[in-house]
């Protein structure tokens, strides 16, 4: 079982204004790879904020996947990327690249994510956008090679076969 946390952000979403419905996405795709959501979280598009969560998730809860929803975008108060940036020792951007490369064959839009994707000790992090449909085409794409990342990452699989 995978140890997984949830980080929406967004103003809305934070004050009560907008129903979190990306979250609840991401919290049903990764129950198919085994995953428990042991932390979830709704907080405003505030750099500090986020970075506080995703180490606090990183670090204190020992989470083995963060998957933060909204804040991707170009609007001023798009900061995930940033803040990920900000927590991560490592990137891992073919995560963020297939997802793009995949969802740009879907709506030109996808090349406007700014999304990002890497590790924090034995945590990986990666970002989708705020919205349910690209959640679910964002989490389609990696879905397959979440485990494999995650079995590397905690050591449990070393050598390639």
């Amino acid at each position: 079982m995978w140890r997984v946390g949830i980080l929406t952000c967004s103003d809305k979403g934070s004050r009560g204004e907008r129903e979190d419905r990306s979250g609840d996405e991401i919290r049903r795709m990764v129950s198919r790879m085994d995953g428990e959501v042991i932390r979830y979280e709704v907080v405003a598009d505030d750099l500090d904020i986020i970075r506080e969560k995703l180490v606090q998730m990183a670090d204190e809860d020992q989470l083995d996947l963060i998957v933060t929803t909204g804040g991707t975008g170009l609007s001023p108060r798009d900061v995930t990327p940033e803040a990920t940036r900000a927590v991560i020792h490592r990137e891992v951007p073919g995560i963020a690249e297939a997802m793009r490369v995949a969802t740009l064959k879907k709506t030109p839009y996808a090349m406007l994510s700014r999304a990002v994707a890497g590790t924090r000790n034995t945590t990986l992090i990666f970002n989708v956008p705020g919205s349910p449909k690209a959640v679910r085409e964002c989490l389609d794409v990696v879905m397959d090679v979440l485990p494999h990342a995650l079995e590397t990452l905690s050591g449990r699989y070393g050598d390639h076969e």
